[in-house]
């Protein structure tokens, strides 16, 4: 993924935020198309598991060796789905000898969370 896509979720942007909440303004086209692929990403139930997984594993982070067996599918669709998952910005991932670990990226997220978030949820969270 380039650093280019990353943009797409603020990551150069000073304010920390991507975009208007989704109720509090219009998304431009870009940020439209970019906020896209990361929900395209999510929209598989397959990759939304291994997210899951990922995210929510104590210590932060889960080998490949762990997610695999998870799944009735061969190691290289999964490693297909982790790609996808990867270049929407959602996880990264680093070879440690045989095996590869996984992790979130809670930038990424807290974004997300905070497009979605509308006015009504951030009264009834305050």
């Amino acid at each position: 993924m380039s650093k280019q896509e990353l943009v797409m979720l603020g990551q150069s942007d000073e304010s920390g935020a991507c975009c208007p909440g989704l109720a509090t303004a219009p998304l431009d086209e870009d940020q439209a198309t970019g906020l896209a692929k990361v929900f395209k990403a999510l929209g598989d139930p397959v990759r939304l598991r291994l997210m899951s997984m990922i995210a929510s594993r104590a210590g932060g982070e889960v080998c490949v060796c762990d997610l695999t067996p998870a799944f009735d599918l061969s190691q290289p669709t999964i490693s297909h789905h982790l790609k996808l998952l990867r270049q929407a910005g959602l996880i990264d991932c680093e070879r440690r000898g045989t095996w590869v670990y996984y992790w979130a990226l809670p930038a990424t997220l807290d974004r997300l969370a905070a497009f979605l978030k509308t006015s009504q949820t951030a009264e009834a969270t305050a």
